[in-house]
């Protein structure tokens, strides 16, 4: 007995070092992630990148939670996916929130105090300030310094962060001048080629001499005693013009004069609600606006009713199973679906053209016409409506075959049985029950269409282009190819606020809209079961 309890008395060993090493090696590596997550973070506090900064606190926070904590080891497996979900889904929805309600865009895509040290390193030259020729010398680790001779003829010395001092010629630092009064030599410094150092961009941006009383080089010919053109107020949250005594206060994220006159670069402010304000009531957004938003559900309902009508028809027609070489012209059928819409797209946009396309030619040499389908708004409309038909009957060729043979056969056999014409039966039961299994695959391409930006951007991009609006758009332009112009195409204006707000809006469209399919979904539901 007394044996047995012996070996079961656990002595330590080489098996307990195992976990304790291996415990100790995931801490020492998780001290490392931080230490490097913590660097990351000073360097995006510092280049004024602060959302994206919290961003990666936070997930660095639940990180070490989920390692530290042996309630969460489960997590641990799905550690690396839950991050870069953070990182690349969660990030840019919370990112695109936060810019709907700034004015984030052309000017003001930096930090406020990277706008304010921007501007203050403007200078102007006082009417007590000299102007003088220049030559630079460089050191080998370097340096610069300019010799420097103002309009009397006078030599001075100066370097970066030292008094302007007149040496004499022949000292131990300055060597003997030539024809020209210059140093030949300055010790420790070499002396540089006029070309060059005119040409040399660090040395222009160089302040030599002594705070406030600085000397920067102007042209390639002159070097100046040049001050701060502008200083900053913080109490008022203005920039005050040196010279002219001009005060450019803070207005929505640009220090902006009494007369209307703006300092750039501007910076991002918060303007609350007035992205979304602008959207709904600016008179200046509500023409092309209210045309783009009623193009948008017009486009999405009739692409869904030409798509379904023409696929539906098509599945009907080929059901009956003694149609001849149904497969084969089923196969023939399908072959749109196959092509990358990307090709097709393109294909159909080339046949369209005016002057070369096929299309275009065979309507004119029959017709003696041709509709204009890129410069007549309600052509460019059809030819959209046309080319997505050709992209998507075949889909809902598919769903809809698949759907009628699932209807079963004693149901049409009953109502032959009761006199039901065959307008009736399609009216009455095929219908009916095939929304009952393709409805919600309806609402779903509703949504698809709200949103198709290949289509209108590769045909036509949203042309032609409507006149007299103040945010250039496009009569085929839906809401999502508006915001892609308004956020990156410079010919139309940046302005990233306003695109994020447009995107808020489009997605509560279209989670309205699958709200709404739930609701059909089960009225299709309860007619399926009355048939």
């Amino acid at each position: 007995m007394a044996s047995n309890k012996a070996q079961k008395i656990h002595k330590p060993g080489a098996s307990d070092r195992g976990p304790i090493f291996s415990r100790l090696i995931q801490f020492i590596l998780l001290v490392a992630l931080d230490i490097g997550t913590v660097w990351f973070l000073i360097k995006l506090a510092d280049l004024g990148y602060f959302p994206l900064a919290a961003a990666v606190l936070i997930i660095a926070i639940f990180v070490n939670v989920v390692l530290l904590r042996k309630k969460a080891y489960p997590i641990r497996w799905m550690l690396v996916g839950l991050v870069f979900m953070g990182l690349f889904t969660i990030y840019p929805i919370v990112f695109t929130v936060w810019v709907a309600f700034t004015n984030y865009g052309e000017s003001h895509l930096i930090t406020k105090q990277q706008a304010i040290d921007q501007i203050l390193n403007l200078t102007y030259l006082p009417e007590t300030g000299k102007a003088y020729s220049w030559t630079a010398f460089k050191s080998s680790g370097g340096e610069y310094a300019l010799w420097l001779k103002d309009a009397d003829g006078n030599g001075y010395l100066v370097k970066p962060g030292e008094p302007l001092s007149q040496p004499q010629p022949g000292e131990a630092s300055v060597g003997a001048l030539d024809g020209q009064g210059i140093p030949e030599s300055i010790e420790g410094y070499q002396r540089l080629n006029g070309i060059l150092a005119a040409t040399d961009k660090n040395l222009m941006s160089i302040k030599f001499g002594e705070e406030g009383k600085t000397i920067q080089i102007r042209s390639p010919m002159e070097a100046a005693e040049l001050q701060p053109l502008y200083q900053y107020d913080a109490e008022q949250d203005a920039m005050i013009n040196q010279e002219t005594g001009t005060v450019y206060k803070n207005l929505r994220g640009m220090f902006t004069s009494s007369a209307g006159q703006e300092l750039r670069p501007g910076f991002v402010a918060s303007i609350k609600w007035t992205n979304f304000r602008d959207f709904f009531i600016s008179p200046a957004l509500r023409g092309p606006i209210v045309r783009l938003v009623t193009w948008n559900f017009g486009f999405a309902f009739f692409s869904l009713l030409l798509n379904f009508s023409l696929g539906l028809a098509i599945a009907i027609l080929y059901n009956d199973p003694d149609f001849p070489l149904k497969k084969l012209i089923r196969s023939l059928l399908i072959i749109p679906y196959t092509v990358p819409a990307l090709i097709t797209i393109l294909i159909w946009r080339g046949m369209l053209n005016p002057d070369i396309g096929v299309v275009s030619r065979v309507l004119e040499s029959l017709f003696g016409w041709s509709p204009p389908w890129f410069t007549d708004q309600w052509w460019a409309k059809i030819a959209i409506l046309l080319v997505n038909l050709w992209l998507s009957y075949p889909y809902f060729m598919l769903i809809c075959s698949g759907a009628l043979q699932s209807i079963p056969d004693e149901i049409y056999a009953a109502a032959k049985v009761d006199g039901a014409s065959p307008w009736q039966t399609f009216w009455k039961i095929t219908l009916p029950l095939l929304l009952v299994a393709v409805g919600p695959l309806l609402i779903a391409s509703f949504t698809f269409n709200f949103n198709n930006f290949n289509l209108i951007y590769l045909f036509n991009a949203g042309g032609p282009p409507m006149a007299g609006t103040p945010t250039p758009a496009g009569h085929t332009d839906i809401l999502i190819s508006y915001v892609y112009n308004l956020a990156f195409s410079g010919s139309r204006g940046v302005n990233y606020g306003f695109a994020s707000a447009i995107t808020i809006i489009i997605f509560l469209i279209v989670g309205t809209i699958t709200l709404i399919q739930f609701r059909f979904t089960r009225m299709w539901e309860k007619v399926g079961e009355n048939v």
